[in-house]
């Protein structure tokens, strides 16, 4: 069972660096919503979404705006930059190239969701399995999100995040393996670091 996470809030007038993450996402709407959770006025950490356009959403590209980011921006030691995308019909060679960046730094993250990063969502609900295809998903999805459009309409509490974190490590079997299988994700790496999970 995961341990309870800490809050993302200091004392009131303390002042200090933010923890920066920096996620480059394949998606244009859904994951930047996601990930603007973390992002409260008191919060101890920013994740900061890079934006990209719409044409732009192979594994490469998302890399590349990575990549551009910190050519012109240098983050700091304690300042993470991850790499967030679905595995949809990309080959295994394209993802490679995103885990060997990953696998330079200490500072550098990547996290898969296969096939799509509407699982990762549906996990915060449900333990997400039987599942045989992407309408599958979306249509359970829908069960407990039904306005879902790739927007969130619904709001995301800590106690969901918890349990899609115990549901996507329980799926997330062979975990040496970098690259997770069918209907399994990465993403929750990435979200313990958000918030402290040891």
């Amino acid at each position: 069972m995961p341990k309870k996470p800490r809050t993302f809030q200091r004392p009131l007038g303390e002042r200090r660096y933010k923890k920066l993450f920096v996620v480059s996402v394949e998606g244009s709407k859904t994951e930047p919503q996601y990930f603007a959770i973390f992002n409260q006025p008191q919060s101890i950490v920013l994740v900061k979404c890079l934006k990209r356009p719409s044409t732009e959403s192979s594994p490469i590209q998302v890399l590349k705006k990575m990549q551009g980011y910190l050519r012109k921006e240098s983050l700091r030691k304690t300042d993470e930059a991850w790499i967030v995308v679905d595995k949809d019909d990309w080959t295994e060679d394209q993802l490679r190239e995103l885990l060997q960046w990953a696998k330079k730094s200490e500072n550098h993250g990547f996290a898969l969701s296969n096939p799509n990063f509407e699982y990762w969502l549906l996990l915060h609900f449900e333990d997400g399995k039987g599942i045989t295809n992407f309408q599958e998903c979306l249509t359970r999805l829908k069960r407990h999100l039904p306005n879902y459009k790739k927007d969130i309409d619904k709001k995301i509490t800590l106690e969901l995040i918890a349990k899609a974190i115990s549901r996507a490590k329980q799926r997330d079997a062979n975990r040496a393996n970098d690259l997770p299988q069918i209907w399994s994700t990465t993403v929750y790496k990435l979200i313990e670091r958000i918030i402290g999970y040891e």
